[in-house]
């Protein structure tokens, strides 16, 4: 009987991730590609820690068979103790960003999400190329565009869902260091200019390159982009 809620659970799960397509006309939730990208993220890391929790407790149990000293541990208190097994790596990894910090001060600056380090302080066959101009991630785009709209003219207008393998990887990818891949609004069509069909995150500064429906790339800054993906996600 203890288990019963748990069998609703996972049945649930399964049958929100089986679920079929709805009809047409027929309402659904969407999220925004920012909101997705995130729940995915969450999701990853919940059934990672999940699993781990499962594991220790499989490991804690079967060295309980041969050491009869050991208390049974129980799914709950597994979940309770790769918890603070986690916060104890935080403080240690946050131990040695702040001792990091304060041996080289002033060596790292941060890059859009992420942090470089700072040009001033290395030597100058040490620094690292530029990253790329202007032109060049306006380019990206504009390659990108021509693969989406090659894709339109043979779907009846009609852009490519989200991680369609009909564009390939590398066109998704941004041209930044990291190869993080552009924010996508699929649901688009030709039939609909002026909406936004991608953009760049932020990764290269306040100012980001926009690419709209009828081919247009526009340079904007995030407290612009940000009202156009909400309604974009509508």
């Amino acid at each position: 009987m203890r288990r019963l809620p748990f069998l609703g659970l996972f049945a649930l799960g399964v049958i929100t991730v089986d679920a079929a397509p709805v009809a047409a006309g027929m309402p659904r939730i969407t999220l925004s590609d920012v909101a997705a990208m995130r729940l995915q993220s969450i999701s990853f890391f919940l059934v990672v820690f999940l699993i781990s929790a499962f594991v220790v407790r499989w490991i804690w149990n079967g060295l309980a068979n041969d050491f009869t000293r050991l208390p049974r541990l129980s799914y709950p208190k597994a979940i309770g103790l790769v918890c603070l097994w986690g916060l104890l790596f935080l403080l240690v990894l946050a131990m040695i960003s702040g001792a990091r910090e304060l041996m080289t001060p002033g060596a790292w600056k941060k890059d859009g999400l992420t942090y470089t380090l700072n040009d001033d302080t290395k030597l100058p066959e040490e620094r690292a190329s530029p990253g790329p101009t202007e032109d060049e991630r306006k380019q990206k785009l504009t390659t990108l565009f021509g693969a989406l709209a090659a894709y339109a003219v043979s779907h009846d207008g009609h852009y490519p869902p989200q991680n369609d393998t009909a564009i390939a990887k590398p066109l998704w990818q941004t041209p930044h260091a990291s190869g993080m891949e552009y924010i996508y609004l699929p649901n688009r069509t030709t039939r609909d200019p002026g909406r936004v069909l991608a953009c760049e995150p932020e990764l290269f500064g306040e100012w980001r390159l926009v690419l709209f429906t009828n081919g247009d790339v526009r340079r904007m800054t995030s407290a612009e982009i940000g009202p156009l993906l909400s309604l974009g996600a509508k």
